[in-house]
């Protein structure tokens, strides 16, 4: 067994365990960044946004008590984005692939009273009130279970999950890192790789935080955890089962609910599990056994319909739920509930 590295400039202690779970791995570097073209990450209601159109199309929201302004979608990803050529520093590092959503216009001071049919665009103002984004870095990478996967950082921002109408004050922010797979842009999200609430009021705290995020985060343990989930199997009828059960927890008064644990897929995303058990040609597998890697890809592939703003937080229960279910097959009771 070779050993996967990554030598982050401020901490290389991050990458001394990777012997002891990843298998082998091939490292290329390569200087110059680049964007492929390639499947969605989010789907949604969602469009794509360059930074550009980002910087100079749009306006900034400001807090309504005292007019200061927020931090941009902008600045956001360039923290993030200088976070990470920081620690790793050497690795090929895409542009940013950024999704925004909700978009929010309005009009110069001088455009007020004319018809809308009759606005010039230099009389309009937008901006999103969503953002998500995901920068790969392709020289660090793993297959599991026959599926390359590469070291993939990312944030969501959603201006609604702040009071703007009040003063100035701490921002919220969701960042990640984990892994992407390139067969389906599937995000594979850990615990120790995601910070659902970030709060911070500048981008110097910002980037303190994803490089903080960057230490703490352990990459061959992520990997070591979707290989065994490739170990693990459940029947058709089990999951037929299972997603009887998920059906049922959207129903469930909150005082049972509380019993159980957290699943937070929506009744149409359900429904998008079992058509792509029957139709998906990476992970379906009508009439046969399923593994808990393609079971967990199926979760991952129907959070791609949701919003921006609960996006990340969906992508890291799929793997709560899907390594509770692969351990509920192995006896643990904690998710029993499940396939009972």
């Amino acid at each position: 067994m070779e050993t996967l590295q990554i030598m982050p400039t401020l901490a290389q202690r991050s990458s001394s365990n990777f012997g002891e779970f990843a298998e082998d791995a091939t490292i290329i570097v390569e200087e110059q960044p680049t964007k492929q073209k390639r499947p969605l990450f989010i789907e949604a209601n969602t469009i794509e946004a360059s930074l550009e159109h980002l910087r100079n199309d749009c306006i900034i929201p400001v807090f309504a008590k005292d007019n200061e302004a927020t931090l941009s979608h902008v600045a956001f990803i360039e923290a993030v984005q200088d976070a990470t050529s920081t620690f790793f520093n050497g690795e090929q590092i895409e542009l940013p692939d950024i999704r925004v959503s909700h978009v929010i216009k309005g009009r110069i001071p001088e455009a007020i009273h004319k018809p809308a049919n009759q606005l010039l665009e230099s009389d309009k103002t937008i901006y999103y009130e969503r953002c998500a984004f995901v920068i790969e870095i392709p020289t660090i990478y793993e297959t599991v279970n026959g599926n390359r996967l590469t070291l993939t950082i990312g944030g969501v921002r959603a201006y609604n999950h702040t009071n703007l109408y009040s003063k100035k004050g701490a921002e919220r922010f969701k960042v990640f890192i984990g892994f992407i797979c390139k067969v389906c842009t599937n995000l594979c999200v850990s615990t120790d790789g995601f910070i659902s609430c970030l709060e911070v009021t500048n981008t110097r705290d910002l980037y303190q935080a994803v490089l903080e995020m960057f230490h703490n985060y352990n990459p061959a343990k992520h990997i070591h955890l979707m290989q065994t989930l490739g170990n693990t199997s459940m029947t058709e009828h089990q999951f037929c089962q299972l997603l009887g059960r998920m059906r049922l927890y959207q129903l469930l008064p909150q005082g049972y609910q509380k019993d159980i644990p957290k699943m937070l897929l929506t009744d149409t995303q359900i429904n998008n599990v079992a058509k792509a058990y029957i139709n998906d040609e990476n992970f379906g597998s009508l009439g046969s056994d399923l593994s808990m890697w393609k079971f967990y890809n199926l979760l991952t592939g129907s959070n791609k319909s949701s919003y921006i703003d609960s996006f990340l937080d969906r992508a890291y229960n799929a793997t709560e739920l899907a390594t509770g279910i692969a351990a509920a097959l192995h006896g643990d009771s904690k998710y029993q509930w499940f396939l009972n």
